[in-house]
């Protein structure tokens, strides 16, 4: 990287780290950086530059698929499922080493496969476990990490938002990144369970025991409380992968049917209405600012050259793949202790993504790591949604929040490492989708 170019860079990313620091919003903060860019080192008009970016970042029929999730994860909030996912799952978990501490990794899971948000999956599954586990006397390290951990299978579990927005900036098929989620979704779901079973083996205590005793015919009898989550998964993920949707047309399903099971429920009426309305206009006008951001400053730095300066520096490192995926997981950790998933992806797609490309990577494969080091970013201060999500459940301070999580961070990193040794498992699905 020549002098020019290096100056330039370190700019850009100075004024990027002083707009971030300063409090700014992040969306706010990339376009300011981004306008900077252009008037200092480019001769071309960077108002209009910026409007024609903003167009061409928004216009991509895709996202409407966004708020839809969005809509339904709000509605699901609302809606009581998630006490219909306790109710069934009691039986079948509270004799297990671990006990009901396990109902964390089990509710995630599921409700990740309908919501699509790892807050909205933290704080609907919290609502009903936290209280039950303090209750019954379950270690709370345990009973908070483990829902700091598991919350974040709402983005990598399908239908994920952050997804959505990674195959709309990659270019790859969306219904190909929501099926690669799936066996790393459950192979994470699987380290979480063993975990907290190897805790409960070592530690009885930590899982005081049941006095319920219950029968074969009751547990399979609470199954009926799981019929809403599994239709509601059919309705969405089914309509994908058996092509008879999009998955914007799989997103309006999936909102159809949270209403109904919400009014079937009787917890709907217009105050809950505008509510979920209200929640998901705000949340989405969020993601879209950054998308909107993001999308001007990855214009203003293909002028400028710097991805591809960046790159082609990495490149004559001569660096083996692994070992670009190690330097590469260690800037989101980095990263992730200062910004959100949403930002980090916008902002780091242009210049990661050509890279690990140029490596061998399958750019749906770097998809799933990406988004599991995003998954990291959730459980690390002092920015770690989820930690603020329990926080507000509990009122317990946030690095003892980040304190109980601790384990969890050290198993998402594992299971980044056998995903990184063993691309199938995230590529095996979406190589059966041909065509589709």
């Amino acid at each position: 990287m020549d002098a020019d170019m290096l100056t330039m860079s370190l700019t850009v990313f100075g004024v990027l780290f002083l707009s971030l620091s300063s409090g700014i919003w992040v969306g706010f903060s990339l376009f300011i950086v981004g306008f900077v860019g252009m008037v200092l080192f480019s001769s071309l008009p960077a108002g209009s530059n910026l409007a024609s970016s903003v167009w061409a970042t928004i216009e991509k029929w895709e996202y409407v698929a966004l708020p839809l999730f969005i809509l339904m994860g709000e509605i699901l909030f609302r809606s009581g499922i998630s006490e219909k996912l306790f109710k069934a799952l009691v039986p079948w978990l509270y004799r297990l080493p671990g006990g009901l501490l396990l109902m964390n990794i089990v509710s995630c899971t599921l409700f990740a496969a309908v919501s699509g948000s790892s807050a909205a999956t933290t704080a609907t599954v919290g609502r009903i476990t936290l209280a039950e586990l303090d209750k019954l006397n379950y270690d709370k390290r345990l009973a908070m990490g483990s829902l700091a951990g598991a919350g974040t299978l709402g983005f990598l579990i399908p239908p994920s938002l952050i997804m959505i927005v990674y195959a709309i900036l990659a270019e790859v098929s969306i219904g190909k990144m929501f099926m690669a989620g799936i066996l790393p979704g459950l192979l994470l779901a699987g380290i979480y369970s063993t975990y907290i079973i190897y805790c409960g083996i070592r530690n009885p205590e930590i899982a005081p025991k049941a006095k319920e005793n219950y029968t074969w015919t009751e547990r399979f009898t609470a199954l009926k409380d799981l019929v809403p989550t599994a239709i509601l998964i059919a309705m969405v993920l089914g309509s994908i992968y058996g092509g008879i949707a999009t998955p914007t047309e799989a997103a309006a399903l999936g909102v159809f049917g949270s209403f109904i099971f919400a009014i079937i429920n009787r917890r709907m009426n217009m105050k809950i209405i505008l509510e979920c309305l209200m929640g998901a206009i705000k949340t989405n006008a969020m993601i879209m600012l950054i998308v909107m951001g993001a999308g001007y400053l990855s214009r203003v730095m293909g002028f400028l050259g710097i991805p591809a300066a960046i790159t082609s520096a990495i490149t004559e490192m001569n660096l083996s793949p692994y070992t670009l995926m190690l330097m590469l997981g260690c800037v989101y950790i980095i990263l992730g202790c200062l910004l959100d998933g949403f930002s980090i992806v916008v902002m780091t797609l242009p210049i990661s993504l050509p890279m690990v490309t140029a490596a061998g990577f399958d750019p749906i494969w770097f998809g799933i790591y990406l988004i599991l080091m995003v998954e990291v970013s959730q459980i690390t201060p002092p920015v770690g949604f989820n930690l603020f999500v329990i926080q507000g459940l509990t009122d317990e301070p946030i690095m003892t929040i980040a304190r109980y999580a601790f384990p969890f961070f050290f198993l998402m990193l594992l299971t980044t490492a056998i995903l990184t040794v063993f691309p199938e498992i995230a590529l095996y699905l979406p190589n059966l989708m041909v065509g589709k």
